[in-house]
């Protein structure tokens, strides 16, 4: 079970953080991420870490504003989102992955509810 938190509104430039809580499976042995998705498209990835945290992916579309991490000795994942931008307005979701590609939606096998964040311009 995967429990997203840490959504909210926000004005153009802010930051949020986003956390993702995972229990009943061993943290460790998945690759976790969070992918997006606005009404009407998509599920879009957003940023994801390897197994063991050695390999961190970040869309192009938030590279250098967003960083993922992950406590796996508190199986959560976080998402930092810095110099949030309006076009960011999407549900985040939280994602699990038994294969190191966290990238690919096919390939993910437990989703956690989505947290909306939402910014104003």
């Amino acid at each position: 079970q995967l429990q997203a938190s840490g959504g909210g509104l926000v004005q153009a430039g802010g930051s949020l953080r986003l956390s993702c809580a995972a229990s009943g499976r061993i943290f460790s042995r998945f690759a976790m991420g969070w992918f997006r998705q606005v009404p009407g498209e998509e599920r879009e990835f957003v940023a994801g870490s390897t197994r063991s945290g050695g390999r961190l992916y970040v869309a192009d579309s938030v590279k250098g504003r967003f960083t993922i991490s992950r406590d796996n000795a508190k199986n959560t994942v976080y998402l930092q989102m810095n110099r949030l931008k309006p076009e960011d307005t999407a549900a985040y979701y939280c994602a699990a992955s038994e294969v190191d590609d966290i990238t690919t939606p096919t390939l993910i096998n437990y989703w956690g509810q989505g947290t909306q964040v939402t910014v104003s311009s």
